[in-house]
């Protein structure tokens, strides 16, 4: 995010997309955030509730008026989504010079996870309940990486209304929880492709035994030869294939089906 100081007295906003090219813009009153001009009246909105939010937490911050012009830009397509909201509630926080979980929880209805990732130099486990939040950096580069696949489903993922369709269909949430901790325990030792498979499919049946959502490989994938897991929102723009196949077999299979963009673990992740 750049940010510079305009003869204005107003906050111009523009985000560009990984080739340069606009794909939001706004210019927001610094008096009460409303949008005196916008591209997307949903996305102005959700801007000026992070942008109130960040000055309840410090108020101090915007508070001499004085005009700003912020860029950001995308580091991969405006659709695959991959945390961008949380990046920029992450990016606004240091801003404001606000703690960003605090932020987001003002803000947003999630767990905030996203958001310690978004702060995080490498994977993280992380712990949101009633007593605490905590998220420490972990350990997590498997032998079996070469056969962790992401595959984007070409449908970009509103994660706030995700969130909100999870929080009204979960139930027994308190045994849920239970049981995606242990599975999280186990995934940090487990060093056979085999087990990671098994832990996987069991956080499936259980999101699904809680909520009575369909698996996405029950619903897109039935024939593959391995296991579809569902990230982000359950139901987000990447769903995680793991497979003994060769990345070969892999990519023919999801590009058979319409599906082109698949990426590797050491793509994306390394």
């Amino acid at each position: 995010m750049v940010i510079k100081r305009t003869t204005s007295s107003d906050l111009i906003w523009e985000s560009l997309d990984k080739d340069g090219k606009t794909w939001f813009q706004s210019t927001i009153s610094l008096f009460d955030f409303s949008a005196l001009s916008t591209s997307n009246q949903e996305i102005s909105d959700r801007l000026q509730k992070l942008l109130k939010n960040a000055v309840r937490l410090n108020s101090e911050f915007l508070s001499q008026w004085n005009g700003f012009k912020i860029e950001t830009q995308l580091e991969f397509p405006l659709d695959w989504g991959l945390g961008s909201s949380s990046t920029l509630v992450y990016l606004v926080s240091e801003w404001a010079e606000v703690n960003p979980l605090l932020l987001y929880f003002k803000t947003e209805d999630g767990s905030g996870y996203d958001v310690a990732c978004a702060f995080s130099d490498g994977p993280v486990e992380y712990i949101n309940s009633p007593d605490e939040v905590t998220y420490t950096q972990v350990d997590f580069n498997p032998k079996y990486k070469d056969n962790l696949h992401f595959v984007h489903l070409g449908k970009k993922q509103d994660t706030a209304a995700g969130i909100k369709d999870y929080l009204k269909a979960v139930k027994n949430k308190s045994a849920l929880v239970k049981t995606i901790t242990g599975i999280t325990e186990e995934v940090r030792t487990v060093s056979d492709l085999k087990d990671f498979e098994a832990l996987m499919k069991k956080h499936e049946d259980a999101i699904a035994s809680h909520t009575g959502f369909t698996k996405v490989q029950e619903k897109l994938f039935p024939d593959f030869k391995g296991t579809v897991k569902s990230l982000g929102a359950w139901g987000g723009d990447f769903v995680l294939a793991i497979s003994a196949q060769s990345n070969e077999q892999v990519r023919s299979y999801f590009s058979d089906k319409g599906y082109k963009t698949v990426l590797g673990y050491k793509e994306l992740i390394l």
